[in-house]
């Protein structure tokens, strides 16, 4: 899995199909190579020779993927005989389910073809097109695979991935034993608090939240910020940095510039910490008010202010890492493509209507075979 905060890849090589329904058996974990990150970063908005330039980008991320499934396979001392799929998601670019022809799309660049090649494995790809070729939004596809992992009979139970987007999953346990199951896109998580501290501090991200937690809110821009109309949506609803981008923080920053004296770097930082942590937050009290615990995932739940943050926002709601249930913060992810890959060569459907708008469960996936 790389996701949107683009701090690189994360593989897991997993066991699934028993109980509990998967088990992570071996993590690894790539950086991008800065050129590779900067060329995903730059394909995320209109730019020259487009086509060309995500062809290569694809080609280089397969081969990222490919050296750590073989850092996993010597980890176990496994051969590619031994796998039954690579579940590949791909680096999405663009994400516009529902827009401009009813349709929309959603692009995640891969090669699963060169991965397939490269590692003697089959490949499962293309989770996202189905979902909204069939009306739906194609995200999130996570809540699913919290179902089968976390949903218990007798309390609802939230779970939050706080990836460049922030995704919420909660699983509304109204009947014993058949909990209803929903989730959607909260808006943004570490995608400008990375962009902003790396463009004032030359860091990737901002390591335990320091750096915001130095700052102070500033409510003005908060308040500016709040007003995006994605925020006052009702779920089904998906997002990326389509929408929340630094042109647009930049905007905001201009707007609220002529209401007082300008904010300093550690200022802006910590307003967007606390952007993130309101969206979440919002959401779990309007969608999941009997919840007492909140499981959190992905590189936000690292950010320790932001987690302080959280926990304020939410009084009343046990703020904890999905580590506390035996699946650290940083494979969550990864794990949840290996299931859903799991899923595709079953032949089941893995999408939750619900959580996604789309017309009907589907099959997710392509499959390129070995």
């Amino acid at each position: 899995m790389s996701g949107t905060s683009l701090d690189g890849v994360d593989a897991v090589l997993a066991a699934c199909g028993s109980q509990p329904p998967l088990q992570v058996l071996h993590h690894a974990h790539t950086p991008f190579d800065p050129a590779l990150r900067a060329e995903l970063l730059a394909l995320n908005t209109p730019s020259p020779d487009e086509l060309h330039r995500a062809a290569l980008a694809a080609n280089a991320l397969s081969r990222v993927y490919a050296t750590l499934v073989k850092e996993l396979l010597h980890s176990a001392n496994l051969g590619a005989a031994d796998i039954a799929a690579i579940g590949a998601h791909g680096q999405t670019v663009r994400h516009r389910p529902g827009e401009f022809d009813a349709t929309g799309y959603t692009w995640q660049l891969n090669n699963p073809a060169l991965l397939a090649e490269l590692s003697g494995i089959t490949v499962v790809a293309d989770f996202r097109n189905r979902d909204v070729a069939a009306g739906g939004q194609g995200a999130p596809l996570v809540p699913a695979f919290h179902q089968a992992m976390f949903a218990q009979a007798t309390k609802t139970v939230a779970v939050l991935n706080v990836g460049g987007i922030a995704n919420l999953s909660v699983l509304d346990a109204t009947a014993p034993g058949d909990p209803k199951v929903s989730g959607w896109d909260c808006g943004p998580g570490n995608a400008l608090m990375d962009a902003w501290c790396e463009q004032h501090t030359g860091a990737a991200f901002d390591q335990d939240g320091h750096w915001a937690a130095s700052g102070v809110v500033s409510q003005a821009l908060l308040q500016n910020l709040q007003q995006t109309p994605y925020f006052s949506m009702q779920p089904p609803k998906s997002t990326g940095r389509d929408l929340f981008h630094m042109p647009w923080l930049l905007a905001a920053l201009k707007a609220t510039a002529q209401l007082g004296p300008a904010l300093t770097p550690q200022d802006v930082q910590a307003t967007l910490c606390e952007l993130s942590a309101w969206a979440c937050a919002k959401d779990v009290m309007a969608h999941a008010p009997q919840a007492q615990q909140l499981a959190v995932c992905g590189g936000g739940a690292l950010n320790l202010h932001f987690m302080r943050r959280l926990a304020a926002l939410l009084p009343g709601v046990e703020v904890l890492r999905t580590d506390a249930w035996g699946l650290p913060v940083m494979q969550v992810e990864a794990a949840a493509f290996a299931w859903l890959a799991f899923k595709t060569l079953r032949g089941e459907a893995a999408n939750l209507p619900k959580a996604t708008g789309a017309k009907g469960a589907r099959v997710l996936g392509a499959v390129y075979p070995a």
